[in-house]
């Protein structure tokens, strides 16, 4: 990826407080589509509450009406740990039930996907880190490492956020781009 297209990237993922739609943030695993997520969402908080790792948090009224009391995950703060008990609680079916087992998880979790930048990487600098690796939960699958671990991101990131969480450059040199459709 270019030095052009990384800058973009970056900017696009930048939090900011103007509101939720500029926001890089991610839904908890097994939300359905943006658009119906916030048609179900009763606001009720009972995702945060099962969360074991509270990595679940609530957008509040400078986000805009649509999104208030809405749960998300900001994955350099906190990355979920694919426990999938909010989806277990959720009574509206904004977030789907997912059983807690790889292929279940690969099939139908899409929060997002990790992007490395190669030029703040660690192991892509001569120098091994590996940090976002051991951090995956699905190591091998979603992300593998190379040559002085330098960790490439498959296909079947799910976008847990426990890579950027890990990262210890700053800024982080992996992110996850938000799925939301």
């Amino acid at each position: 990826m270019g030095g052009g297209a990384l800058a973009a990237l970056a900017t696009a993922g930048a939090p900011s407080t103007a509101g939720a739609a500029s926001r890089r943030y991610l839904r908890p695993p097994g939300a359905v589509a943006e658009e119906e997520f916030l048609s179900r969402c009763i606001h009720c908080g009972q995702c945060g509450e099962a969360c074991p790792n509270r990595c679940i948090k609530y957008f509040g009224a400078e986000n805009g009406h649509a999104a208030i009391d809405t749960p998300y995950i900001i994955p350099r703060e906190k990355g979920c740990i694919l426990c999938m008990k909010c989806g277990d609680v959720c009574p509206s079916g904004a977030i789907q039930p997912i059983p807690r087992e790889a292929e279940a998880i690969l099939d139908n979790v899409a929060m997002g996907h990790a992007v490395v930048d190669e030029n703040l990487c660690l192991s892509f600098q001569g120098k091994t880190c590996g940090v976002c690796y051991r951090a995956c939960p699905l190591p091998d699958v979603a992300i593998y490492v190379a040559m002085l671990e330098q960790p490439h991101v498959t296909d079947k990131c799910v976008g847990c956020g426990l890579c950027e969480r890990s990262c210890i450059q700053m800024p982080q040199a992996i992110r996850v781009m938000p799925n939301r459709g």
